[in-house]
């Protein structure tokens, strides 16, 4: 026990001492309509960042009309009851402001962002508040909308590194779940414009709306605005959450054939955690360690001592249902096998061997390095952490007692999360690449591999 107590007493005074974050003091308010508004008054640089989260994002989606709730957050600001999609655009520049729409982690809900200058406060409120309230969805900005989604499907193809992540997604949580049920030519084309504004007046509602607002602004004067403004809303009804899909129970192999590859991508996963798991930060600190930083594992062994990839990295999925843990890289054609069966020996390691106290300790103090300026940095992070935050009723805890709950992490507690998690079975196995040149050699991954053609339309799955 000496040496490792001696070890343990030369790391804590080598590695850095962090204090613990905590998000600056922000107010709520529920708007009689449902709408939650959040206020996180940030001086010092004059500018005010909107953030909207919308209860529903892809899970909204029926099963064959995946898309849906992204071609309508797009299309918020492709006309309105003000403006057409010329001056919407003409006002934003006028006012030097961005305006953005996406998905949370997971697709759960829209994310529409906006910033302008904090002098503009009013005019970029009323900017957002009419794409976000009042979109008229014009006939002809939703075919060309419905035009550039297919055109962007059939791109994704030519481009193996972004087309892998998308047949992974159908391939390990299936067509069923909404994380797995993608956009593609066939779904995309099935939606038309009544279908945009049905799902607008369902989704876009005060019981579905939290509004962060972070930046130099006058709180009390904010509030006033905030609640005027979208207290007129509709209250609607509350999207109600799909339940979780029921876990993989075996393994399997999907093999996308690129016949002009030269190289092979490929996602290498298991079953993970969801964003309220108690085994979060354990996680965090294992996945640190194994594939989630320049100095990991898996890119020491792949990269760094092979050169079989420029690199090789590991994903801890957190989101409101049960994630993945997935390894992902990609390699020469003619080291596919030896590059995925070093993967899996890496993978072995960590079950079986774990990490070391000195391991441990050092994806700490990384941890804690890294997450201020990923997360609490600027006004745009505020807003997002604090919109999650009420989305999905986590409390200030979930920033304020982060670094606590770090640092009561055990050796015990990690190398636990690494038994119980990083497996070598239950896995999914998703290649991409020049199927004549490795079907033969990865066959052994599974025998009753699926194949299908990158010509195929969709995303493959069931």
């Amino acid at each position: 026990m000496k040496p490792l107590l001696g070890l343990s007493l030369m790391l804590a005074m080598a590695l850095p001492q962090f204090a613990q974050v905590k998000l600056p003091p922000y107010t709520r308010e529920v708007l009689p309509n449902g709408v939650v508004v959040a206020l996180i008054p940030h001086a010092g640089v004059p500018l005010v960042h909107f953030h909207v989260l919308v209860k529903g994002g892809s899970e909204s989606d029926p099963p064959q009309m995946a898309g849906l709730a992204s071609v309508t957050a797009q299309l918020l600001r492709r006309g309105t009851a003000k403006r057409n999609a010329d001056r919407f655009s003409e006002d934003l520049d006028y006012l030097g402001g961005t305006f953005t729409t996406g998905f949370d982690p997971g697709g759960s809900s829209a994310a529409i962002t906006a910033e302008f200058l904090a002098k503009d406060f009013d005019r970029g409120l009323d900017l957002l508040s009419d794409a976000l309230l009042h979109p008229s969805f014009p006939e002809d900005e939703v075919a060309k909308e419905i035009a550039r989604r297919l055109d962007q499907v059939r791109t994704a193809k030519d481009n193996p590194a972004a087309a892998i992540r998308s047949y992974f997604q159908t391939a390990f949580f299936g067509r069923l779940d909404p994380r797995g049920n993608l956009p593609d030519e066939v779904t995309l084309a099935r939606i038309q414009r009544k279908d945009l504004v049905e799902d607008h007046q369902k989704l876009y509602c005060g019981k579905n709306m939290i509004v962060s607002v972070a930046g130099d602004f006058d709180p009390a004067a904010a509030k006033v605005k905030l609640a005027q403004t979208f207290g007129a809303a509709p209250a609607g009804t509350a999207f109600q959450w799909v339940p979780a899909a029921t876990p993989q129970r075996r393994a399997q192999m999907l093999l996308i054939d690129k016949p002009d590859a030269t190289q092979t991508y490929f996602i290498i996963a298991q079953p993970g955690i969801d964003r309220r798991s108690p085994d979060r930060e354990a996680l965090e600190l294992v996945n640190t360690v194994f594939g989630g930083r320049f100095l990991s594992m898996l890119n020491e062994d792949l990269r760094v001592n092979t050169g079989l990839t420029y690199g090789a990295n590991s994903q801890v999925e957190q989101m409101r249902l049960p994630g993945a843990i997935a390894i992902s890289t990609y390699t020469k054609t003619e080291t596919t096998e030896r590059a995925v069966d070093l993967a899996l020996e890496v993978l072995k390691r960590l079950n079986e061997k774990g990490l070391t106290a000195e391991q441990l300790e050092l994806a700490k103090a990384y941890f804690k390095g890294q997450y201020p300026t990923r997360q609490l940095e600027t006004i745009d992070q505020l807003a997002s952490v604090v919109g999650q935050i009420e989305m999905y009723d986590l409390g200030r805890v979930e920033v304020d007692g982060l670094f606590s709950r770090i640092d009561a992490v055990t050796l015990a507690q990690v190398n636990a999360a690494a038994r119980k998690y990083y497996r070598t079975d239950n896995l999914t196995l998703v290649l991409l690449g020049a199927a004549d040149k490795i079907r033969d050699s990865v066959k052994k991954y599974d025998p009753h591999m699926v194949e299908m053609s990158i010509r195929d339309p969709g995303w493959g799955g069931k």
